[in-house]
């Protein structure tokens, strides 16, 4: 089971939060999330718990509790939304409309 745990101090490490999450079942995954661009943490992360046991434990016993100076927000993670690559499929130079001009 995948959890988002949101609201993460940007000090907070793996390490911690396997050994936080370790207490409720066996933690498959800890991945924190950095910017793309600057390399810091964006304070967030996602726990993969083994099975939903362990996972509905983890969310029930630490959603709203604080941790590390944070109040936590976990919740199931929910599949990622597919997101356009931007721009709006416009295309090319040139005229569009009017007259030709020889």
């Amino acid at each position: 089971m995948k959890l988002y745990v949101g609201n993460l101090s940007f000090s907070t490490t793996q390490d911690s939060l396997d050994g936080l999450f370790s207490n409720y079942g066996e933690v498959q995954e800890v991945a924190l999330v950095n910017d793309r661009d600057t390399g810091r943490p964006r304070g967030f992360a996602f726990v993969t718990m083994k099975d939903a046991e362990g996972g509905n434990a983890a969310i029930e016993a630490l959603n709203g509790q604080e941790f590390e100076g944070r109040t936590l927000n976990i919740n199931e993670a929910r599949p990622r939304e597919n997101r356009s690559g931007g721009g709006g499929g416009y295309g090319g130079g040139g005229r569009s409309g009017g007259a030709k001009r020889w």
